[in-house]
């Protein structure tokens, strides 16, 4: 459905939970201004209501979660019978059954769909804790500590995973108390991309791996790497795509020097892309993938995967206490919205729907008529839009803008990359056409708005 706006924006009740927040909660955490947020009530599909009434459409699918809708039936009713029967359990202790099928169904579409080998899995809540937990099996299976990680890469905010590799705004304020194993380069950037992993690429993307496959190799022989990690299409970082053939020579590599490559699918995986996992698109099979966010379609759950030998040449078995873990490894209802998610994920139709819908927002968006319009980024529907200045440099300015516009118009939105200056569109799977031209409608009309345009 479309937006339904019926008082300012923020609506008063929002403002006054804003007031209420900011007495209580660290200042660090929710960004308020006169014209943010909205405090949201329920959600269905696409729409979000917030605590004034008004209907909004949703291009984030609440940071990537939602790629089934919000409330999805199926997941929803996993979630209600769950409820009436266990809520919590002691994971790592007695488990459910719930842990054993889902463990069973991760393996089932991840390690045995890829070579006819069982994974096997640790489990946790959010996303750096499957990176962290992916990191632990790097040292433990290698015996060595560093890590390769890609500027601009956002594996979370753990301890483990800025020192690994982050964002230097998320990074720097804590260097004092992290350690110093990780390797950054730089993230190779496919200009050629259009959305189609069947695309060839040019010259210059060759160059770029040619640069990289050197680069990589000259610090795996300086220092102790166990382990390369990387997310297969970079989100935060500004929805990046790297050259067709870059996946495949980190695998080679990984292979040829004994370290392990390490995916971080947390965004990028479970349909978003338009396969299952977005390595599928290069057929490239990591050594461990990391899933979160849309796993269980709502509530915390994530996963670090391996195959089972390399899980059980690094992890000793347990003794009576778990060396990782959590007090809520395996949640019960967690466990069973992801279940049902799993199995609507596992439908190869899901992924063709995401790819003629991604087709379809680029034509949309492609369409839009202005200077200030720059490149659409991303595969799938993980995409992102430049928006630049009159002399076409990024305009961080003018895209922070927009997402406060949309908000007034009905539309959430963010914006990401490190120049701030593309607009992140991560909408659920069921899009709609008139959903899709509301929103192409709304940034021709903010464009058209600019100063000189």
């Amino acid at each position: 459905m479309l937006p339904e706006i019926i008082t300012p924006i923020p609506g008063p009740q929002s403002l006054a939970l804003a007031a209420r927040l900011a007495k209580h909660e660290c200042q660090s955490v929710t960004f308020m201004s006169p014209d943010f947020p909205i405090f949201w009530e329920k959600a269905q599909g696409c729409n979000i209501w917030d605590v004034d009434g008004n209907r909004f459409l949703d291009f984030t699918s609440a940071f990537g979660v939602t790629g089934l809708g919000h409330s999805p039936p199926n997941v929803l009713a996993a979630l209600k019978n769950q409820a009436d029967s266990l809520i919590h359990g002691m994971g790592d202790v007695h488990p459910t059954e719930l842990k054993v099928a889902l463990c069973e169904k991760i393996s089932e579409i991840t390690f045995e769909r890829w070579q006819a080998g069982s994974a096997k899995t640790l489990l946790g809540n959010t996303g750096f804790e499957a990176v962290e937990a992916a990191l632990k099996t790097s040292l433990l299976a290698t015996g060595k500590a560093g890590i390769i990680t890609f500027d601009h890469a956002y594996h979370g905010l753990g301890y483990g995973t800025l020192a690994a590799g982050a964002m230097e705004r998320f990074r720097l304020p804590f260097a004092d108390q992290l350690a110093d194993f990780g390797h950054s380069l730089p993230f190779p950037d496919c200009h050629c991309d259009a959305g189609d992993p069947q695309q060839a690429c040019s010259d210059t993307c060759q160059q770029q791996l040619s640069s990289l496959d050197a680069q990589l190799r000259a610090t795996i022989a300086e220092s102790p790497i166990g382990a390369i990690l990387i997310e297969p299409i970079q989100g935060r970082g500004g929805k990046v795509v790297p050259p067709k053939a870059f996946l495949p020579m980190l695998r080679r590599i990984c292979d040829e020097t004994g370290t392990l490559l390490i995916f971080d699918e947390i965004l990028t995986g479970l349909n978003r892309c338009g396969t299952l996992f977005a390595c599928d698109a290069s057929a490239t099979i990591p050594d461990l993938i990391c899933l979160g966010k849309s796993l269980a379609s709502g509530l915390p759950l994530s996963a670090c995967v391996g195959s089972a030998e390399l899980m059980d040449r690094a992890w000793p078995a347990s003794e009576g206490e778990a060396i990782h873990t959590t007090t809520h490894l395996g949640n019960p209802p967690a466990c069973a919205m992801a279940l049902a998610a799993l199995d609507l994920h596992s439908d190869p139709k899901l992924a063709e729907q995401v790819r003629q819908r991604s087709d379809l927002l680029r034509q949309i968006i492609t369409a839009i008529d202005h200077p200030r319009l720059g490149r659409i980024r991303g595969r799938g529907l993980l995409l992102g839009v430049e928006i630049l200045t009159n002399n076409g440099q990024p305009d961080r300015d003018a895209t922070s803008g927009f997402v406060v516009h949309s908000l007034k118009k009905g539309l959430i939105t963010l914006a990401d990359s490190p120049a701030g200056n593309v607009l992140s569109l991560v909408p659920p799977f069921d899009i709609s056409e008139e959903e899709m031209r509301y929103f192409a409608d709304t940034l021709q009309e903010y464009l058209t708005s600019l100063p000189g345009s």
